[in-house]
C-alpha cells in the first residue's frame, strides 16, 4: 500500500516533465556544457519565456572587444528579463582548443557574466541543434559574433552580422521588443 501512494507523486512527476520538455520551443531543446565548468547548460530550463541574445564568439577575432559592449547590454536588460547566451566556436578558425584559454579570454580580459559555453559547432550539418534551428529560423551565422535576438516563445525576432555593434539601434530595439514579448 505505502509503496503505490510513493509512485503516484513519482508518476505525476514523470509525467510534468514530459509536458515541460513537449512545451519547450524547439530552439531550447538540448543541453550545452558550461565553459569550464561541469555542469550542462539546460537550454529549455534556463532560457525558457524569457528574451534572449545568441552570440557565436571566438577569442582571437577582431571582433572580440565586442565582449564589452555585450556584457554591457547584458547589464542594461537583465532586470527586464533578458539572457545572453555565448557559443564559442573554431568555425571561423578564431577559437583556442584550449578551452582554460577561452575562459580567460571572456571571464577575465573582458568581464563576462552572461552565460558561455564550451566550443560547439555553429554551421554546417555538425552544428549543434541550437545553431540548426537559429539557422532554420533565420540564417547561419556568417562570422563570429553573430548575434540572434530570440523572443520569449522561442523565435528569432532578429539576426545581426559581426559588424553590428551591440549599441546599435537596431540591435537594442530587437532586444526591446523581444523583452515586450508575452510568454
Amino acid at each position: 500500500m505505502y509503496a503505490r501512494w510513493l509512485l503516484v507523486p513519482l508518476l505525476i512527476l514523470a509525467g510534468s516533465g514530459a509536458v515541460l520538455a513537449a512545451d519547450c520551443p524547439a530552439l531550447l531543446q538540448g543541453e550545452l556544457p558550461k565553459l569550464r565548468a561541469k555542469e550542462q547548460v539546460n537550454l529549455c530550463e534556463r532560457f525558457a519565456g524569457k528574451p534572449l541574445v545568441v552570440i557565436n564568439t571566438a577569442s582571437y577575432c577582431g571582433f572580440a572587444p565586442q565582449f564589452e559592449g555585450l556584457e554591457s547590454t547584458y547589464k542594461a536588460y537583465h532586470g527586464q528579463g533578458l539572457e545572453m547566451l555565448g557559443v564559442p566556436s573554431n568555425d571561423f578558425k578564431q577559437e583556442d582548443a584550449d578551452s582554460e584559454k577561452t575562459a580567460k579570454v571572456c571571464y577575465a580580459n573582458y568581464g563576462v557574466t552572461f552565460t558561455m559555453t564550451e566550443p560547439q559547432k555553429v554551421r554546417g550539418d555538425d552544428a549543434t541543434p541550437l545553431f540548426r534551428e537559429l539557422a532554420r529560423q533565420s540564417n547561419a551565422p556568417r562570422w563570429n559574433f553573430y548575434k540572434y535576438v530570440v523572443d520569449r516563445q522561442g523565435k528569432v525576432v532578429a539576426s545581426f552580422s559581426s559588424l553590428t555593434k551591440p549599441d546599435d539601434p537596431a540591435f537594442r530595439a530587437a532586444i526591446e521588443k523581444a523583452i515586450a514579448s508575452q510568454p
